[in-house]
């Protein structure tokens, strides 16, 4: 998802280029009706022999396709060894120990926490080729992401299965996360839920997470009830594709979520944004978008072990996180929505 600022600008700067993007299956729909790609490779994610196959063939692929150039955004191991096999004259990636000589341009990586926004750190990788880029804003240069008229099918079906209409006012809250250091309370969750549906028979809550953390969105709806929210209030929905995903939070009036890949998929819309840090900074991991659009972020304040390199928590207590109270989301959520109003934003 940042990096799709940089293919705007690619796109602007080189508007006769054919630019291809090779991506993973997980993260294909961010990029598959990007305007400004001529093509998307999607390569699958295999394990052992299939694995070596797989990016043998590749490998095959890339070369003979004769690309002039090549940024590796990524940086791991399998993507230098791509970037390499394609033979491509000028090839850019990141100082990266034991990989950089595969690249032809190497661009530094300082280690460590840096007050620059993480957009800006794959902008130099593009500037390294093309010099004239100048530098990213968000109004300029906002992260994208365009959305599927399938999906967008599919979303408004599911919305009325679950019993949303668009004449319900929608809040979309992503209440999962595989990392325990991005992961806020269910019960913290559970009172905003409850509280924001809360004396407003018009409002739905839809809960959201990924297939593996569905227990965890059970667990906050279930709280929520027990706070006192009706049952048709609040629902669940963890089998959604990204691009789903984005469908339904662009027909939302808010979404809410710690800091993670779903937040910049939201990022993407116009919806307004409530955005949670725990370990992590808004500078360098904040919502990438236009001032205009309504966004807040939502930490625990000036902590000595934070940004952490979230390996362990030097506490123990995941204080970062927990520290941060339903009110304070709950203030934020009333913020973000009053602006979202005051400037017309409204959902699809």
């Amino acid at each position: 998802m940042l990096t799709t600022p940089v293919i705007r600008a690619i796109r602007r700067a080189r508007p006769g280029a054919h630019l291809s993007y090779l991506v993973e299956p997980q993260a294909a729909p961010v990029v598959s009706g990007n305007p400004n790609l001529d093509e998307v490779i999607v390569t699958p994610l295999l394990r052992g022999a299939a694995r070596l196959r797989e990016d043998a063939s590749l490998a095959l692929r890339l070369r003979r396709s004769r690309f002039d150039a090549v940024i590796d955004f990524h940086g791991g191991p399998r993507s230098s060894l791509l970037a390499l096999a394609t033979g491509a004259r000028e090839r850019v990636g990141y100082t990266i120990a034991g990989r950089g000589w595969m690249y032809t341009t190497r661009v530094p990586r300082p280690r460590g926490h840096r007050r620059r926004h993480s957009v800006e750190n794959q902008w130099d990788l593009a500037e390294a080729l093309l010099p004239e880029l100048g530098r990213p804003t968000p109004a300029n240069d906002p992260v994208e992401m365009f959305e599927d008229a399938d999906a967008g099918r599919r979303i408004e079906a599911r919305c009325l299965a679950l019993g949303v209409d668009p004449a319900h006012e929608l809040i979309v809250m992503h209440v999962g996360a595989g990392n325990e250091f991005r992961r806020w309370p269910e019960a913290s969750f559970a009172a905003v839920a409850a509280g924001l549906a809360s004396g407003r028979p018009n409002r739905r809550i839809i809960l959201t997470t990924g297939p593996a953390q569905a227990p965890m969105a059970d667990d906050v709806r279930r709280i929520a009830l027990g706070l006192g929210a009706e049952a048709g209030a609040i629902s669940v929905a963890c089998d959604l594709g990204l691009d789903e995903l984005r469908g339904l939070v662009a027909r939302a009036r808010l979404f809410i979520g710690g800091d993670s890949g779903p937040a910049h998929v939201a990022a993407t819309t116009a919806t307004p944004m409530v955005v949670l840090f725990g370990p992590t900074t808004p500078s360098v991991w904040g919502p990438w978008r236009g001032a205009g659009a309504a966004t807040e972020t939502v930490d625990a304040g000036e902590l000595a072990c934070r940004p952490c390199d979230q390996r362990v928590c030097e506490p123990g207590d995941f204080r970062c996180l927990r520290g941060i109270s339903p009110g304070t989301v709950m203030a934020a959520a009333a913020r973000a929505m009053a602006r979202g109003l005051a400037s017309g934003a409204d959902p699809l």
